[in-house]
């Protein structure tokens, strides 16, 4: 056996002979040829052996295993020699250390062929082992270059968790050791731009550069075609809006501008705006441009009415209070499964958070209009944060069919509920119908004496006419749902009294 210490390679062919191997070797350096395995191929078939690239481990990188001895392996992955040929039961065997990048330990480039090395095959081995070496530092690189982004990507994604359940110190925390100055503000809007999976991660990177890194920039963990981008500036929804403008199957729905501690509610708004986006023309809406019925509610009855719903998680402490709001506001959005993903909690998690509120409210999330009373509680939370002139008046007196009997309130759901008269199929009749069957179809369709799939189609019809998604539930949904209570097509919600016997549950009434 032959070794080789001082790591000079041959670097040069012999005399006179053809360099057509160097070429070929080369355009395996092209972009479109970097390939460990090709160029192991490669080396196999200009060599006539069997060739193996392998780490100080013997983990295969490259071509197929050869048998060779650990010893002299650990001599060349540990720097001792930086070469080797021998002659082992009729093979001839050359090896090559092949450096990689730093800490990696050098990786083994053996050949074994049954004819002696001549000065030209050697040459190739060589020169082939340089080319595997850049090709490895070029994929390490690559590699350490997608690490520190899939990093940087959970990174920003548990900022986002942190504000979801109103932890906002714990997110300024961490957001200040790479961003500095991101969340040094009290306020901020939530974007959620949508496009196709497939481009997704290039939608990100366009949202970034659009943002100029000044704003939350995150993958959605729940939908996978969405960017949901948090912005402290003014300027991001018109950077946003222009990037959506140029990009064909691209839509942004926003929020309004929301405290830090409020970015669930500001998410579930830039959901609601996206329905809207996917009607528009311009492919983008904001939650404030379109009416919203808590909006056309008396303010102060509209506060103490909820404070009522909501008192009885009052005696919780803070921290549980605002981790059970944040979490039946997604659930309510969204699916369990979706939501879960958003807050970075199980599944079962959210289902027990939102069993708990269920029970402490004593009431019946199976039913929408009570699943749609509680998403206007929450909503009139973040909206009214602070207590309307009047506030008190109602204190304990207040009722949903008060908030929902004021003459603009009726008007509006008068118009929307109306736009669908016109069309023949009574899609106002199969939608009331559903709703009252708790969105689902089946039971609707031997109420209506149909298919389920036909009522489906229905519901499915109304939604570009109410420029509201219906079968996803969500804010749009239960819009639609208090204008039917509104206007008297649905009877009212039971709160606060059908939930009895918990253990949370207050022992009077």
């Amino acid at each position: 056996m032959a070794g080789r210490q001082d790591g000079g390679r041959q670097r040069t062919s012999g005399a006179g002979e053809p360099a057509g191997w160097a070429q070929e070797l080369l355009d395996h350096l092209r972009p479109a040829g970097r390939d460990l395995n090709r160029v192991v191929a490669w080396l196999a078939g200009i060599a006539r052996a069997a060739v193996a690239l392998q780490d100080d481990t013997g983990r295969l990188l490259a071509g197929t295993r050869v048998p060779l001895d650990d010893v002299l392996v650990a001599d060349l992955t540990s720097g001792r020699i930086a070469s080797a040929a021998l002659e082992d039961r009729g093979r001839h065997l050359r090896l090559v250390r092949v450096e990689r990048s730093r800490p990696a330990p050098a990786a083994v480039l053996a050949v074994a062929r049954e004819e002696p090395f001549d000065r030209r095959v050697s040459d190739i081995v060589t020169h082939a082992a340089q080319v595997l070496e850049l090709l490895l530092a070029g994929h390490e690189s690559t590699a350490a270059g997608h690490r520190l982004r899939r990093a940087t990507s959970d990174l920003r994604l548990a900022i986002l968790q942190l504000l979801m359940v109103e932890d906002t110190v714990s997110a300024r925390r961490v957001a200040a050791g790479l961003w500095p100055g991101l969340l040094d503000t009290d306020t901020a809007c939530v974007y959620v731009v949508e496009s196709s999976p497939a481009e997704r991660d290039r939608l990100a990177e366009e949202c970034l550069s659009a943002t100029g890194e000044r704003a939350l920039v995150v993958r959605c963990p729940a939908v996978d075609g969405h960017v949901i981008v948090l912005a402290p500036r003014d300027t991001a929804g018109q950077e946003l809006r222009t990037l959506v403008g140029r990009r064909p199957g691209v839509f942004v729905g926003g929020s309004a501008r929301q405290g830090l501690a409020r970015t669930a509610a500001a998410y579930g708004q830039a959901v609601s705006a996206l329905a809207v986006a996917r009607f528009r023309p311009e492919k983008a809406a904001l939650y404030a441009e379109r009416t919203r019925p808590e909006r056309l509610m008396d303010p102060a009855a509209l506060h103490d009415w909820t404070a009522d719903v909501l008192s009885p998680l009052d005696r919780l402490s803070h921290h549980t209070r605002a981790e059970l709001i944040a979490t039946t506001r997604l659930g309510l959005e969204f699916t369990a499964v979706n939501a879960a993903k958003v807050l970075g909690v199980s599944r079962n998690t959210v289902r027990a958070r939102m069993d708990r509120v269920e029970s402490l409210l004593r009431t019946d999330f199976a039913d929408l209009t009570v699943r749609a009373a509680v998403h206007l509680a929450l909503n009139a939370q973040v909206g009214l944060a602070e207590p309307p002139p009047g506030a008190g008046a109602w204190a304990g007196a207040a009722r949903l069919t008060d908030l929902l009997a004021g003459p603009a309130l009726r008007t509006w759901a008068v118009d929307l509920l109306g736009r669908l008269d016109p069309d023949g199929r009574d899609l106002r009749r199969t939608l009331r119908t559903w709703i009252a069957a708790g969105g689902n179809a089946e039971r609707a369709a031997q109420q209506l004496g149909m298919h389920a799939q036909t009522v489906r189609e229905h519901v499915r019809s109304a939604e570009p006419v109410l420029e509201r998604q219906l079968l996803a539930a969500g804010s749009d949904l239960y819009e639609v749902v208090l204008a039917h209570l509104a206007a008297g097509d649905l009877g009212q919600p039971l709160l606060h009294g059908t939930k009895p016997g918990h253990p949370d549950s207050p022992v009077h009434e």
